[in-house]
């Protein structure tokens, strides 16, 4: 097995994936409401090497998943997200996100409410935040929704691994994905 450090996690990755992948790789940070949802579309993308299901954007230390459903950790439930981008671009990303979540209702994504389901992009870089801010502008401009788009763009802070029963849950369950569809 080959070992990565993957936004202060480590990650233990098959031999099937070379660790030439892991040297070229970035990483991308999520947040679109359910984790379940968002982590089981990324996992299924070309170009995606691995996923991490987890809490992000808040002010408490090592949260758990009641701490952050109690709603006063200021964390998302988010995916990070390790991708090859000579497989497929950061902009290719982004538009997966925009399409497979409403970016217009806040701290809200169907029937899950509270902060922790906030629209948010974190970037890790500048060029991330140049991409991020530019496919943001093109879908208001694109009048692609009724209402205001509310996704946030904000700096990747500390990210924290959710329980081991969230990772790959739908995959866990033996079931499909049932939101973000």
């Amino acid at each position: 097995m080959a070992h990565f450090i993957f936004s202060g996690l480590l990650i233990m990755a098959l031999n099937t994936v070379s660790s030439n992948t892991f040297a070229s790789s970035e990483t991308a940070t999520f947040a679109g409401g359910c984790f379940w949802g968002t982590e089981s579309l990324f996992r299924e993308t070309t170009g995606v090497v691995a996923t991490v299901v987890g809490f992000t954007g808040g002010h408490v230390p090592h949260p758990t998943y009641e701490q952050v459903c109690q709603g006063d950790t200021g964390h998302a439930e988010a995916v990070d997200i390790l991708f090859d981008p000579t497989r497929i671009s950061y902009e290719a990303l982004l538009k997966l996100f925009w399409e497979n979540h409403d970016p217009t209702t806040l701290n809200r994504q169907g029937p899950d409410v509270g902060e922790q389901y906030r629209s948010v992009i974190f970037v890790h870089s500048t060029e991330q935040k140049q991409a991020a801010q530019a496919s943001k502008d093109a879908l208001i401009r694109s009048k692609a929704f009724p209402r205001p788009v509310v996704t946030a763009i904000e700096e990747a802070g500390p990210f924290y691994r959710a329980e081991e029963y969230h990772q790959q849950y739908f995959e866990k369950k033996g079931v499909a994905p049932t939101c973000h569809r």
